[in-house]
């Protein structure tokens, strides 16, 4: 834990903000909860928090995650949470905010800010289809702190309708692109503008689309350059490196 870290527990105690026992928590490097161990260090170590992936837990355990994350951290999400399990943890955890299309499960701070840097991040969607993934990529930008443009359905089957915001993706920071079927969307993307582009495969399309398959390798060659790809349906994780590109770009223009 860094020296500043360590400093501000201490004064928190010290001044009455929280109380032995969290600082404790807070102090050691995870904690133990049998079925999970949560590494409340992580965002003094890569900028952002742990993030509860849902699937494959319980809500019962969710609910719990989220209760010992909310102990230590400003911001919570928990990402691809079924309606079901979400219902049962927002009857436990009131405040959480819940996106179905995303299946994302949110939560701030009464006093942290919804912005913490200037600029924003377009997510830009080929077609209604991939809506739940690009959905689950402007959430987590937003968790993080990332202002959002979203730019839905202008796949290149109307590609005139993707010119139309031409200049709003171009005065982004950084481009999530989310496309299924051939993936061309990516490439189209990023043969027109000037930022990075982050390419999501969807495992939307017919049999042809190996449920993704045929996206992602249309994006891994893309010949248009300055294109990352992530994995198939995988829209935490280009919302997640999206923000650490916006968040870099932003702490070296203010110094």
């Amino acid at each position: 834990m860094e020296n500043r870290s360590l400093e501000s527990i201490l004064k928190q105690v010290r001044d009455g903000t929280i109380d032995v026992e969290q600082a404790k928590t807070m102090l050691v490097k995870f904690e133990d909860m049998g079925f999970a161990k949560l590494d409340h260090q992580r965002q003094n170590r890569t900028g952002f928090p742990e993030v509860v992936y849902g699937e494959g837990k319980s809500a019962e355990q969710i609910i719990s995650i989220i209760l010992a994350l909310k102990q230590n951290m400003n911001r919570v999400l928990a990402t691809r949470v079924d309606r079901e399990k979400a219902l049962k943890v927002m009857e436990a955890v009131p405040d959480m905010v819940y996106n179905p299309e995303a299946r994302a499960l949110f939560w701030k701070h009464a006093d942290e800010p919804d912005v913490l840097y200037k600029g924003y991040i377009a997510v830009v969607c080929a077609g209604t289809s991939d809506l739940s993934v690009a959905e689950e990529a402007a959430v987590t930008a937003e968790a993080f702190g990332a202002s959002v443009r979203r730019i839905y359905d202008v796949g290149v089957a109307g590609i005139h309708r993707l010119f139309h915001y031409l200049d709003e993706i171009e005065h982004a920071t950084v481009t999530i692109a989310v496309a299924g079927m051939e993936g061309a969307l990516a490439s189209v993307v990023g043969g027109l503008i000037s930022n990075p582009i982050v390419a999501v495969p969807t495992s939307i399309g017919y049999g042809a689309n190996f449920q993704g398959l045929s996206a992602l390798l249309s994006m891994l060659n893309a010949c248009s350059p300055g294109i990352s790809v992530v994995n198939i349906d995988n829209g935490f994780g280009a919302g997640y490196y999206a923000t650490l590109i916006h968040k870099n770009h932003h702490k070296n223009i203010t110094g």
